[in-house]
């Protein structure tokens, strides 16, 4: 039995010719096509051309050529149907074969109907009179028809079971719904499962292949959360998807480079004005899955993300990702208050190039973020410095871009490059100390790296953390309200900072039977169980525990400079010393007016001889 030709073509549609041949063949741009050694005949030189855009192949010294489907007949033995299947599966198109007498159906079809049957709806809706908000809000960003069709763009509407009713009424059965978050469990026993996102712009997430495996949902107001995403299912595993990549592989491809930006309104806004090589994780920062997949397609990146705390540290978090996977990456660094949305849409896209041509390297960027934060002025500055830039000097996967972050380094701080080749490879240095005297070195051996980054929480000195984390964790009323006030960021210890963070995407979707919970990685379900468990000021009225702490948490950064202004009075000259002082009265005079404890001495403030 024969594949109809509408099924042919399609495939022949979504096929990617060059990251076919890419599978067989190392290729490099050449101008508008791609060149590399000949799979065909063994060949060495770059004689191998591929066409993306008129979709052929051919060889300059063996003479062979073709389309996408003459390359797996000619390279691996194919006949023509079985051609098209290969190409198929990787195009992500399904084609039964008619040789198996009784095709297994896929396991997990139901869940991509039901999110197909999700999409549609949502879309729908939002064409609908009660879209219409939603209409003029995305109209307000700039976002046209034309848009919303393209990503199928759609609208939840305010009420509880809008979308459950209407699926449960066509035959989806609550698991289906519930095994891909679009329902949620009641938590009043009785009741029908409720709609998980309600009163949010949708952004349908689809694989390479066009199939809607999860979504986001964004609020048109200041709300927290602004956005709820789909955690992971049996068809969506959010650490390995990148949103809009089926959509922007062949511009990525043609340009070269992946514009990487935060989340989907970025993504949307910037296809929307004329910039298509663009990719968005569906998180924070960049996995290693989504940087590998970003390297199939281009070997460099230019990272969009904010200027606040928070962007910076995703930055340089997805700047180390893409390294290990050896992408150059680059970071440009927008105006003050500006993101990627904001700028293309108060300017055009094309005010977008000058900040992608200003880009500058990963390393770079973070030595003038520390330059502007004056670490380079004084020793101890320079050594934090250097713990801070030694983790991107270790993820360059490239040993000559490695040698020249040391050199740079090296050349910034006055360290002598083999000390900082020690200091990357984790050599001790040589042991100078005197006679009898402590091994400091000591307390680290027999540590694993894993340690350092999922060790317990340090109850002792991070009780503002757990103490809040305990309330949030009873009741997630206290969630939005922590959120005003506080960001992961300001959570020190990591494990503590994982949990906020998923408090954060869980706020208003617990369910009875805590199947909430299960979207916490599992390094950190100890912890969770522990904090659940416990009793700690379970007899302290709620209001007075959260502020109490809250002003805790709060009033650490300030106390940390205090002290630190205590160690510089001690050695500041006479010209800096009462700018220290006023410093020092200004940050109690804030403390006192925001009633935040201030559980650190008085400051000597004896004048230097």
């Amino acid at each position: 039995m024969g594949i109809p030709d509408a099924v042919i073509e399609e495939v022949r549609q979504r096929g990617d010719l060059v990251e076919l041949v890419g599978e067989h063949t190392r290729l490099k741009r050449a101008g508008r096509t791609f060149r590399g050694p000949c799979p065909l005949h063994g060949g060495e030189g770059p004689n191998f051309s591929v066409d993306p855009q008129k979709g052929f192949f051919h060889c300059f010294v063996c003479g062979e050529g073709g389309d996408i489907f003459a390359f797996p007949m000619k390279h691996l033995g194919m006949d023509f149907l079985d051609a098209v299947r290969y190409v198929a599966e990787r195009a992500g198109v399904e084609i039964p074969d008619p040789r198996e007498e009784a095709p297994q159906a896929d396991p997990n079809q139901p869940l991509y109907d039901a999110n197909a049957f999700a999409a549609d709806w949502y879309r729908r809706q939002l064409e609908s009179d009660t879209g219409r908000v939603a209409r003029d809000y995305l109209r307000k960003r700039g976002i046209g028809g034309d848009v919303v069709e393209r990503f199928r763009l759609g609208w939840a509407p305010e009420a509880w079971t809008a979308f459950g009713d209407v699926a449960r009424s066509q035959g989806i059965r609550n698991e289906q719904l519930l095994a891909v978050d679009l329902v949620k469990e009641p938590k009043q026993p009785g009741r029908e499962p409720y709609d998980a996102l309600r009163g949010r712009v949708i952004f349908p997430i689809e694989d390479l292949g066009g199939r809607v495996i999860a979504f986001g949902g964004r609020v048109l107001d200041d709300s927290v959360p602004k956005y709820l995403n789909s955690p992971d299912s049996p068809i969506y595993h959010k650490g390995q998807e990148l949103y809009g990549l089926g959509w922007s592989r062949g511009a990525i491809r043609r340009a070269e480079t992946a514009l990487v930006v935060e989340g989907y309104m970025d993504y949307v806004s910037l296809a929307a004005h004329g910039v298509p090589n663009v990719v968005a994780p569906l998180g924070t920062a960049l996995t290693p899955e989504q940087a590998e997949r970003i390297a199939r397609y281009a070997q460099r990146a230019i990272l969009l993300y904010d200027s606040d705390k928070a962007g910076l540290r995703a930055t340089f978090r997805s700047g180390d990702a893409l390294l290990r996977a050896g992408v150059e990456v680059l970071v440009a660094t927008l105006p003050k208050g500006e993101d990627p949305d904001s700028l293309v849409r108060s300017k055009g896209g094309e005010a977008l190039k000058k900040y992608l041509d200003d880009a500058v390297d990963v390393l770079e960027r973070k030595i003038q973020i520390l330059e502007l934060r004056d670490f380079f002025g004084s020793i101890a500055g320079t050594r934090r410095a250097i713990d801070l830039l030694i983790p991107t000097i270790r993820a360059a996967s490239d040993e000559v871009l490695r040698g020249v972050y040391l050199r740079r380094i090296s050349e910034k701080t006055g360290v002598p490059q083999a000390t900082l080749e020690r200091e990357v490879a984790d050599v001790p240095a040589r042991d100078t100390r005197p006679p009898g005297a402590p091994d400091r070195r000591a307390r680290q051996e027999g540590r694993r790296a894993e340690d350092f980054g999922a060790r317990q929480p340090i109850k002792t000195r991070l009780g503002p953390e757990r103490s809040l984390l305990l309330l949030l964790l009873r009741d997630d009323t206290w969630a939005e309200r922590l959120a005003r006030e506080v960001s992961p960021e300001d959570f020190r210890d990591p494990v503590y900072r994982r949990i906020y963070e998923g408090l954060l995407h869980t706020e208003g979707r617990r369910d009875a039977e805590a199947k909430w919970l299960e979207n916490f990685p599992p390094e950190v379900q100890p912890v969770i169980e522990d904090l659940r468990a416990s009793q700690e000021a379970a007899d302290v009225p709620a209001d007075e525990f959260f502020d109490a702490n809250l002003r805790s948490l709060l009033a650490r950064p300030l106390e940390d400079r205090l002290r630190e202004i205590d160690r510089e009075l001690a050695i500041a000259p006479a010209e800096q010393y009462m700018e220290l002082i006023r410093e020092q009265q200004a940050i109690r005079l804030s403390m006192r007016e925001r009633n935040l404890p201030i559980q650190y001495g008085v400051t000597r403030q004896v004048l230097p001889q």
